[in-house]
């Protein structure tokens, strides 16, 4: 919008930011943000994920269907979403995107200092752009998990509700924090579980935290490794773990993790530099990403009880870049570590990127670091709403972080209107989304794609 100096240039009085805030609710109405309809020249939803994976391993894009099979929900399918999403309604006003912000894309990890976080988890996506785009997509994630738990359309529709005004209570908190009381803020698990009320739930919770706690390095260790013939290994479970790599590619990973270490500050590299290489093997991960390069590292430091596990995953471009500005980085490994270190609240030592053969570019990060997650499909109505206002919370942090907290706190206001917009969207939206899942599994009956596990 041109009426808008651009922050950094030109400096803005708080008052000028409140007021473009407001301005920017009579050029797009917050009740604007309810309004769902496809295009009439909507892409296929099967033909947007087929297309992406041009420079994927082939081999295993079966896997990735398989994986979305199961259900609805939206893991996969970020980049239909991110098309849908460019035509929707948008105040103007920018932050740091995770870019696929379902619920299950939050969780829990420790930081440097070894506290337990809960904060968004997954940046593969990431990119600045219109701040309503994770709240619509979080808010129809949690309508979609609704649904899967057989939860009526009221509860749905709380939940929703809950993430928004989460965020909209929590953004209008941090509009009146200084930027260095915003910048140290943290949604530690300890916060969180202090809004647990009832007895099972905090059960349940404290099982979370504590599993969270257990997945570390050692345990990697204990799960993923075992000695043969006198000799450390990564454990060889084909087709999802793969040691069997080639030596050329255990050369490559080794070469990569040479140079990788230049990213990383000098306390962190010298650090990284006590530890040897061991061993490597090729992992399918997640749903979106089955199918690009990704590696297990098992480094030893002191002796064979000293493991450390690196994870090195190929970066792609956006799915969001067909519809915003390019990145500013041009390596998409460095566009995703800089995004995650402005969105996160405290971030893996060890993440960094690189360029590697082929011109593929690279990012590291520790394969387990105390990371959970919260068994969404177990969850009662009230403990859904509990986590959509934990999940809104962290959102709300991320984008105070990296936007203009007090645009969006004077967008919003303190009326509930841009809360039952986006339960209206969310709700519009996941009808959309069964309707896709219904195109896919058609298209998986026809042969048109294949999905099994066994690839």
């Amino acid at each position: 919008m041109a009426d808008l100096p651009e922050r950094g240039k030109t400096k803005l009085t708080l008052q000028q930011r409140r007021e473009y805030g407001r301005a920017a609710r009579q050029r797009t109405p917050r009740s604007s943000h309810a309004a769902w309809a496809p295009a009439l020249d909507r892409p296929d939803p099967v033909d947007l994920p087929e297309a992406q994976p041009k420079n994927r391993d082939p081999d295993l894009l079966s896997i990735r269907y398989a994986r979305m099979i199961p259900s609805p929900f939206l893991r996969g399918a970020a980049i239909v979403m991110a098309h849908d999403l460019a035509g929707t309604a948008d105040s103007g006003i920018r932050v740091q995107l995770c870019g696929d912000c379902h619920l299950s894309n939050f969780g829990l990890y420790a930081s440097p200092e070894r506290t337990l976080l809960f904060d968004v988890n997954d940046f593969d996506e990431t990119l600045p752009g219109p701040w309503e785009w994770d709240l619509k997509r979080l808010g129809t994630s949690l309508v979609v998990a609704g649904r899967e738990n057989g939860f009526g359309a009221d509860d749905c529709r709380r939940a929703a509700r809950r993430a928004v005004a989460s965020y909209r209570t929590k953004m209008a908190e941090f509009s009146e924090r200084g930027e260095l009381e915003v910048w140290y803020s943290r949604v530690s698990a300890e916060a969180g579980f202090d809004l647990i009320t009832d007895s099972t739930t905090a059960k349940k919770a404290k099982k979370t935290f504590r599993k969270a706690r257990g997945r570390d390095h050692l345990q990697a260790h204990s799960k993923l490794t075992s000695v043969v013939d006198g000799r450390r290994m990564i454990n060889d479970d084909p087709p999802l773990l793969v040691r069997d790599v080639g030596e050329e590619i255990r050369k490559q990973v080794y070469e990569i993790l040479r140079l990788y270490r230049r990213s990383l500050l000098d306390d962190r590299r010298h650090l990284l530099d006590q530890y040897r290489f061991v061993d490597v093997a090729r992992k399918v991960v997640g749903v979106g990403s089955v199918g690009t390069r990704d590696y297990v590292v098992l480094l030893e430091g002191r002796d064979e009880n000293d493991p450390l596990f690196l994870q090195v995953k190929e970066a792609e471009v956006s799915v969001l870049e067909p519809y915003l500005p390019r990145s500013v980085y041009r390596n998409q490994g460095h566009r995703i570590v800089a995004g995650q270190q402005l969105m996160q609240a405290a971030s893996d030592i060890f993440l960094g990127w690189l360029r590697g053969e082929a011109g593929r570019d690279y990012y590291w990060r520790q394969l387990r670091d105390m990371k959970g997650s919260a068994k969404v499909e177990t969850m009662s109505p009230d403990e859904l709403g509990l986590y959509a206002r934990i999940c809104g919370w962290a959102l709300a942090r991320a984008h105070a972080r990296s936007g203009d907290r007090v645009q969006i706190a004077a967008y919003l206001g303190k009326s509930e209107r841009f809360d039952k917009a986006i339960a209206d969207f969310g709700e519009a939206y996941a009808d959309q989304t069964e309707r896709d899942y219904a195109d896919l599994r058609t298209a998986v009956k026809s042969g048109r794609v294949t999905a099994a596990m066994d690839a």
